[in-house]
């Protein structure tokens, strides 16, 4: 698929602004069961700091929390990050701040990144400059865990596949799952530069 510009920022406030969740993201079934999946895909049990950008109104937030000592989640749209706030607001372990990303890209490092439905908005050049960030940020033997919905949309600048095809081709990344389904791709990749430990392996089982 041809990439095309990154999506504009006014898209996402005017489809807060014609509903308080665009995506019905806590009312399907289909969002439940992809978050269900995303969570335990994640190959550790615990993780000492997360970056979740482009966090919506904040429903996979509240699960990611469980697993992380601390999370900020981030996204561009004033009324999500309202929304984000309202429903994390009793986490002490949630940052939730309004960030563009690629320009706001938080400072630190991180054991955790979440790119959920979030990368099929950027072009080429973005895009490219997200990723370069995520693995700069990404602690070594950090995980990096992507979700991807693969049906074509008409306001995204790729599609889901294409996303996921740029993550595997990135140095320093090293693919530990891979789990594709009709309707979306979710992907842990591992900061190293050989490979990945399986769970397994990292518990002393195997």
């Amino acid at each position: 698929m041809r990439s095309r510009a990154t999506v504009k920022p006014g898209y996402f406030d005017a489809m807060y602004r014609a509903s308080g969740d665009p995506w019905g993201l806590e009312s399907r079934w289909y969002e439940q069961r992809k978050y269900a999946i995303t969570v335990a895909l994640l190959p550790r049990e615990r993780y000492d700091r997360g970056l979740e950008p482009g966090c919506s109104i904040g429903v996979l937030t509240s699960l990611l929390a469980q697993r992380c000592a601390a999370l900020l989640s981030c996204d561009g749209a004033a009324a999500a990050v309202a929304a984000a706030q309202a429903r994390t607001g009793h986490l002490p372990n949630v940052t939730v701040e309004r960030r563009r990303i690629p320009q706001d890209w938080p400072p630190g490092e991180f054991d955790l990144i979440i790119f959920s439905e979030f990368l099929y908005y950027f072009g080429d050049r973005d895009l490219g400059d997200v990723i370069d960030l995520a693995a700069a940020a990404l602690r070594p033997g950090g995980t990096l865990l992507a979700v991807h919905w693969r049906h074509p949309v008409a306001e995204h600048a790729r599609d889901g596949d294409d996303v996921h095809r740029v993550l595997a081709a990135r140095p320093g990344l090293a693919r530990l799952v891979s789990h594709w389904e009709p309707d979306f791709a979710a992907e842990i990749y591992i900061r190293t530069e050989g490979k990945p430990m399986s769970v397994a392996q990292a518990t002393g089982l195997a």
